[in-house]
C-alpha cells in the first residue's frame, strides 16, 4: 500500500511519559521548529494558522529525533465518536438489514482518555479469555475546526487530517441477559469502552494530502493472516456526510476523532476472537500502519 510522505505525530523519549509533537517521515521522527506547539492537539486547536505553516514547512530539513518512540498522534481527543454499521459488506456479514444511506447514521462514544493508545502500544485486556475481543479497522477523521450543524458540502473543510484506528470490541460483554427492559439489553459501555480499545496512528496525514478519502484501500491482519481487505469506497455514508450528521447532535471541536466504520472480515460471525499475544496490524492506503499486541491481564 502507498505510504504518506509525512504526517503529524507524537513521540516520547525513552523513560519519559511526556509526549511531544513532531513529524513522522519515512519511519523516522523529526523535530518541529522552535515556537511550534508542544503537543498535537494545540496544532489542531489553531489549525488555520498551523496548517498554513505546515504547507510551507521543509520537512526534509527538520532534525531527526534519535530514540523517539511513537505515541498516539493525539493525546487526548476531546471526543471519540464512532459510526456503526457503515459498510455494506460488514452489515451483510453481521446479518443485519441493508443500511439505508439516506437514514441518519448511528454513533456511539469511546472515552478518550482511557481508550486511546499509540500505534505500537500493547493493548491490555482484563479477563481476555471471556471478552470475545474483536478487531475493526477504521479510517479516523481528525477535526480541525469547531463546527456545529455543518452542511455536507462544507464538512471536508472541518477535517484537519486522517489517521488509522482499530475499534476493538468486547463482543461477549455486549448482551445483557438480566436487562429489565429491551432498551437496556445491550451494554455499549462494556462492549466498546474498555481501556486501550482505540489504537490510533501512526500519524495524522493532513487532509490536503489525501486525494479522496472514499478511495482508500484498508487491510487488517492478525498474526500475519489477512482478516479484512476492503476499501473506504464501500462506506454507506461517506466521510463528509458523517461529519455533517455528527455535528447536528454535538459540537465538533478541534482534535476530536471520528471513526467512520469497519468493513467485512471481523471475527464475530465466525466466533474468531483475539487471544493473548495476538498481533493486530491495521493499514490504510496513504496513511500508514499500526500494529498492537494483545495482552491478557
Amino acid at each position: 500500500m502507498a505510504t504518506p510522505n509525512w504526517s503529524i505525530a507524537q513521540y516520547r523519549m525513552p523513560g519519559e511519559m511526556r509526549v511531544r509533537a513532531g513529524i513522522l517521515m519515512d519511519g523516522s521522527v523529526r523535530a518541529l521548529p522552535a515556537g511550534w506547539p508542544l503537543v498535537a492537539v494545540d496544532i489542531f486547536d489553531d489549525w488555520e494558522r498551523w496548517s498554513t505553516q505546515l504547507r510551507d514547512l521543509d520537512v526534509h530539513s527538520l532534525p531527526l529525533v534519535i530514540g523517539a518512540e511513537l505515541a498516539a498522534p493525539i493525546t487526548f481527543p476531546r471526543k471519540v465518536l464512532c459510526a456503526g454499521a457503515n459498510f455494506y459488506d460488514h452489515a451483510a456479514e453481521m446479518g443485519t438489514a441493508t443500511p439505508d444511506p439516506a437514514a441518519p447514521p448511528f454513533f456511539f462514544l469511546k472515552p478518550p482518555t482511557t481508550t486511546v493508545v499509540g500505534p505500537f502500544d500493547d493493548v491490555r485486556v482484563p479477563d481476555l479469555a471471556h471478552a470475545g475481543l474483536d478487531w475493526e479497522i477504521e479510517l479516523a477523521a481528525v477535526i480541525g475546526r469547531r463546527a456545529r450543524d455543518v452542511a455536507p458540502d462544507e464538512a471536508p473543510g472541518v477535517v484537519a487530517g486522517y489517521t488509522v484506528s482499530n475499534d476493538l470490541s468486547a463482543r461477549a460483554r455486549f448482551p445483557r441477559p438480566s436487562a429489565v427492559q429491551a432498551p437496556f439489553a445491550w451494554d455499549w459501555l462494556g462492549h466498546k469502552a474498555l481501556d486501550d480499545s482505540c489504537p490510533l496512528g501512526p500519524g495524522v496525514v493532513p487532509a490536503w494530502m489525501i486525494d479522496d478519502p472514499q478511495e482508500l484501500a484498508m487491510r487488517l491482519s492478525v498474526d500475519g493472516v489477512i482478516k479484512q481487505d476492503s476499501s473506504t469506497s464501500d462506506m454507506v455514508v461517506p466521510v463528509a456526510r458523517l461529519i455533517s450528521a455528527a455535528s447536528r447532535w454535538v459540537t465538533l471541536e478541534p482534535g476530536d476523532v471520528v471513526l467512520t466504520g469497519t468493513p467485512a472480515g471481523v471475527g464475530m460471525p465466525r466466533q474468531d476472537f483475539l487471544g493473548d499475544g495476538a498481533r493486530v496490524r491495521a493499514e490504510i492506503e496513504g496513511i500508514g500502519a499500526i500494529e498492537n499486541k494483545i495482552v491478557g491481564v
